[in-house]
């Protein structure tokens, strides 16, 4: 196995990077979006913690910032039917935090958000890992207040994506913004309108 990659970043593009490790081998990554969003610049050192899956089609290799990302991934990974895309898609949109808060609380609507998971798929996942992501719950993250859910709600219902939506929200937050839903849907819309 895999456990870590560390190297110089050679390259990024929509969901995966290329990192070249001091002997010269360049690994191709899939990373969760919120990865894409913390990586440095191209050229500079970078590790991420890292799963090598082998399927019948190929070899893939995943990155994460940390072991309790990698080890989220894991667990998502173990229900039936929960490949890596589904994977990388519940960490991308939700984070681990958010998404073993979802999974403790049965949050069907908010898992069934995520891209490629149906309802079906949402309840499986809420009923096999439900009682087995307690040591995920209090992963570092931002503390997600309670205009955060509603304002993220406004702005699906206004047709951004739920990750799109998510990132707008957590940087608001993170910019110790105010937690009022109004306020967080009108500095989210700002920064979506930006972009």
């Amino acid at each position: 196995m895999i456990a870590h990659v560390r190297g110089k970043l050679a390259s990024k593009s929509a969901d995966r990077i290329v990192i070249e490790t001091a002997g010269g081998v360049g690994y191709e990554i899939i990373v969760p979006l919120g990865v894409m969003e913390r990586l440095s610049a191209v050229g500079m050192d970078v590790t991420l913690a890292t799963e090598l899956v082998v399927r019948e089609d190929g070899w893939s290799l995943y990155g994460f910032s940390d072991e309790s990302e990698r080890r989220f991934f894991q667990r998502l990974t173990s229900v039936a039917g929960v490949g890596p895309r589904i994977g990388i898609a519940v960490l991308s949109a939700l984070g681990v935090a958010r998404g073993a808060r979802a999974l403790r609380e049965k949050n069907i609507a908010l898992l069934s958000s995520v891209s490629g998971i149906g309802r079906k798929t949402a309840e499986r996942l809420a009923l096999e890992l439900g009682e087995k992501v307690e040591d995920f719950t209090d992963a570092p993250a931002i503390a997600v207040p309670a205009g955060a859910e509603a304002a993220l709600k406004a702005l699906e219902r206004l047709g951004y994506a739920t990750a799109e939506a998510d990132r707008a929200v957590r940087q608001v937050l993170a910019g110790n913004g105010d937690d009022e839903t109004e306020a967080l849907v009108r500095r989210a819309l700002q920064l979506l309108t930006t972009r």
